[in-house]
């Protein structure tokens, strides 16, 4: 049996004020936005909640506004874990479970260099073995300079219980086939694009990315996906495919920009208030750039207006 919930996987950002504080008021409010309408699998510090680039300071204070408000509407919390260095990982982790009481993580490879596959086993049997009484996502993006194949998830699954699902940003029709078929115990949670296909051949989970810019059509996706309606999803996806392609050229600005700001942007269309900056050195999307987006969706794709 699958090991996690088949849902919406989705991130939450974290609103920095000109002086790089949490914006404490306007992150317990996007939380409750997103729980309000039915999304209780949230998680922080992905790409696009910055969990490259907090200090531990900082990672601190937000898992815990984070911990709180999920917990006060009945939510487990997600948090991720992103660090060079294993050590950092290991330790955030103890923090995050002994004094915060949260046992859902989202963990990456150290990225300094690509893992040799010894190393990588090196790495899932510390972390997933040390803390046993936790569930672990692996979060598995080139950033770490190597991917993780469906024979070794099964493999470390095999060993390891509380390795209960995946994140991949693919829409490599193999790749889903091997992921699906090779680690059928591992939910595997797929963006719009590769969700088309996978939800076709096996029980993906959806991690919602551009469609987010309407949740109750993300909402719809998902099921469709769930109930095989093909023509929905092809639709759907079309129109989701011609967004993430005005989204990356009219938000980038014809540069490359890191994820968080257009995840930023994305929730931008739900909050004017919340600010569009990143933690330096990384440069965030131009108000004017967000609302050039916020033009086309209204004028182009309507029905996906916020």
């Amino acid at each position: 049996m699958t090991r996690f919930p088949r849902c919406i996987l989705a991130t939450t950002v974290v609103p920095w004020t000109d002086q790089l504080e949490l914006d404490e008021g306007l992150f317990r409010y996007q939380i409750d936005y997103m729980l309000e309408r039915g999304f209780t699998h949230l998680y922080v510090f992905g790409t696009a909640g910055e969990g490259y680039a907090v200090d531990d300071a900082q990672f601190e204070q937000v898992a815990r506004v984070f911990v709180d408000q999920m917990r006060a509407a009945g939510a487990e919390p997600m948090l991720g874990v992103i660090s060079l260095s294993m050590s950092t990982i290991l330790r955030r982790i103890a923090s995050a479970r002994d004094t915060l009481g949260v046992h859902s993580f989202q963990i990456s490879l150290p990225s300094w260099g690509a893992l040799e596959e010894h190393e990588v086993r090196t790495f899932f049997d510390a972390v997933l073995g040390r803390f046993e009484d936790c569930q672990f996502l692996h979060y598995n993006l080139l950033r770490t300079k190597r991917l993780i194949t469906a024979a070794e998830y099964a493999a470390i699954a095999g060993d390891h219980p509380n390795l209960v699902a995946t994140k991949n940003s693919t829409d490599s029709m193999q790749r889903i086939r091997e992921l699906c078929e090779g680690a059928p115990m591992l939910r595997h949670f797929l963006n719009e694009r590769g969700f088309v296909y996978g939800s076709l051949i096996g029980e993906c989970g959806l991690l919602m990315s551009v469609a987010s810019v309407n949740l109750d059509m993300a909402r719809r996706f998902f099921q469709a996906g769930c109930q095989h309606d093909i023509a929905t999803l092809v639709q759907m996806e079309g129109e989701l495919h011609a967004l993430s392609a005005q989204l990356a050229s009219l938000v980038g600005d014809g540069v490359t920009r890191i994820d968080g700001a257009f995840d930023k942007v994305l929730w931008w269309l739900h909050d004017r208030r919340s600010p569009l900056g990143l933690l330096p050195p990384y440069a965030g999307a131009s108000e004017a750039s967000a609302v050039r987006f916020a033009d086309f969706v209204r004028a182009a794709y309507p029905d996906w207006a916020a």
